[in-house]
């Protein structure tokens, strides 16, 4: 293969994983408006709940812990699981786990601790990894499971589930998100040197994971902010061949700012998910145009299963940083 077929077909996997957004969205709305007339697997209304996560994960519950919490269902609160706060004078009723691989040490150790204290949930890709016992519950998404490391469909999978759960219609999502990740992507976009992505509400993590993917695939400069925390320094870095990108609603006025800076604004109409499923797309076409493989980033693995005993259940060699646990 020659060079320039490589640089063409790297990140087949994400391709393809990317591309079938919509239609595994579908599955889990459908999965999940099921298993809520069953009534026995996410938490109830009024429970107090903790979510965790790690890399992409951490994100997906610090957006489904706004809306839950927005959608007056009960407290809850979003937690690496590295850093998560869990103990029992904090009284949650249940604790969330996401977890592609079901195998990150962080999280296994969490849900280990809990055992028989408090009832712990997982959704999770993998149905062969050591969670599946360890969860009290578990939220079974095999058909959103991933080669790629840069994850992609299993974490917008797992929040369109969790939406779903909450009482949010994402069908406006999936519908758009069937032109968002196949639409050309710009050459300015291709081109441009820098990305900030911003959101509000339950978007501000759809912003911290376009900023994480960013990083990861194309290894470039990237952060991502609470829309209104922009204007409080951050908007500072903004220039021409420099791109801001907001999910969510517009904070007054950020238009008119943006407009002073010389960069590329970017605040569509498009539901926020479809817009992360458009990142995807913009992402690979980036890491592709630089010679990049997001199917395999640099210092990056499946999961983190780290080398201590608590973890022997866990599958496969002990390894580097994880893109999405």
């Amino acid at each position: 293969m020659t060079d320039a077929a490589a640089t063409a077909t790297g990140g087949a996997y994400m391709d393809e994983e990317l591309t079938s957004q919509p239609e595994v969205w579908a599955r889990a709305i459908e999965q999940a408006t099921a298993d809520g007339k069953a009534g026995n697997l996410l938490p109830r209304d009024g429970e107090r709940v903790a979510v965790i996560g790690c890399g992409t994960s951490w994100f997906m519950a610090q957006s489904y812990a706004v809306a839950r919490e927005s959608a007056g269902k009960g407290v809850t609160d979003p937690f690496a699981a590295s850093e998560a706060f869990l103990g029992s004078a904090r009284g949650y009723d249940t604790v969330v786990a996401i977890t592609r691989s079901g195998t990150t040490s962080e999280v296994l150790e969490i849900l280990t601790q809990l055992k028989g204290t408090v009832r712990t949930v997982a959704l999770v890709g993998d149905l062969g990894s050591p969670i599946m016992t360890l969860a009290d519950a578990v939220v079974e998404l095999p058909y959103a499971d991933e080669k790629s490391v840069v994850q992609t469909r299993f974490a917008t999978t797992a929040l369109a589930y969790l939406l779903t759960s909450v009482g949010m219609d994402l069908s406006r999502a999936v519908e758009e998100a069937k032109t968002a990740v196949s639409a050309p992507v710009e050459q300015e976009l291709i081109d441009a040197e820098q990305f900030t992505f911003l959101g509000r509400g339950w978007t501000v993590g759809l912003a911290h994971e376009a900023g994480l993917k960013m990083r990861e695939a194309v290894q470039g400069w990237t952060e991502s902010y609470p829309a209104m925390e922009y204007r409080h320094g951050p908007i500072a870095i903004a220039a021409p061949n420099r791109v801001t990108w907001l999910f969510g609603a517009q904070p007054e006025g950020l238009d008119a700012d943006m407009a002073r800076t010389g960069a590329l604004y970017i605040h569509t109409d498009r539901h926020p998910l479809a817009e992360l499923a458009r990142v995807h797309r913009v992402t690979l076409e980036r890491a592709r145009a630089r010679g990049l493989d997001p199917d395999s980033p640099r210092n990056l693995t499946r999961s983190v299963i780290l080398d201590d005993a608590i973890f022997d259940a866990a599958s496969g060699p002990t390894s580097g940083p994880t893109a999405d646990a």
